[in-house]
């Protein structure tokens, strides 16, 4: 088990965008806090009202959004051209490669989580999805929104791992099971009190667990959270 505080995050403030890092990203370096498992990346981001990230290409890497606060466009050189309002998620899976642009078009700072994971498969035909989780669909349950099966409910990617977006209103206790061979849990406190094995964690903390199949969560009042779900290697 390992504890990642909010506090000891990097930090990228350039005004517009404000980005908190789990691992290393961008020129933020931390040789210790590379990677959990296949999960590369995750950022906690806020972009000012009509700014955003003009268009810049990506290859092999399965990129998620998770909208947390407001609405952003998104274009890409596969031909989609969305928007997309919180409480949202949207994912690419970048393959042999594509190019996209995300704008904050609302007039709300914009709240994303950005993850990236491995792909299982390299150099697939590139491809775009988004679903709507509406909160009031998600009260007190742990709800799937991606995973790497198809399904009408969430979106897929091609990596065999899967993430759940838990939303309780009232304190529960509850548990997370998954087959532990060669899995490990990442799991992000968005709001509220949240208790993971033995370990409180305070809004923003996150906390991996590898070596085991159960994971028990402790949840206080109006607390949301985040589960992903990935290999330990790439595969």
């Amino acid at each position: 088990m390992q504890h990642f505080p909010a506090s000891e995050r990097g930090v990228k403030d350039i005004g517009w965008l404000k980005s908190n890092f789990f691992f290393s990203f961008s020129d933020y370096y931390a040789p210790m806090r590379s990677a959990f498992g296949s999960l590369i990346a995750f950022n906690d981001d806020f972009v000012e009202a009509g700014k955003g990230f003009g268009i810049h290409p990506h290859v092999n890497m399965e990129i998620i959004s998770v909208l947390l606060k407001g609405k952003m466009n998104h274009k890409d050189t596969m031909g989609y051209s969305t928007e997309i309002e919180a409480p949202a998620v949207q994912i690419m899976s970048a393959g042999s490669g594509l190019r996209h642009e995300e704008y904050n078009i609302g007039s709300e700072e914009v709240n994303f989580l950005q993850i990236w994971i491995a792909p299982k498969q390299q150099n697939i035909a590139p491809r775009y999805q988004q679903r709507s989780f509406p909160k009031a669909n998600r009260k007190n349950k742990l709800v799937t929104i991606v995973s790497g099966e198809e399904g009408l409910q969430h979106c897929w990617i091609n990596q065999n791992a899967k993430l759940s977006l838990g939303y309780y209103e009232q304190p529960t206790q509850l548990s997370y099971t998954f087959n532990p061979l060669n899995k490990c849990v990442f799991i992000f406190s968005i709001a509220g009190g949240l208790r993971v094995q033995d370990q409180v964690l305070q809004e923003r903390d996150a906390i991996g667990l590898w070596e085991t199949g159960e994971v028990t969560l402790q949840c206080a009042e109006k607390t949301e959270f985040l589960v992903i779900e990935t290999p330990v290697n790439q595969k």
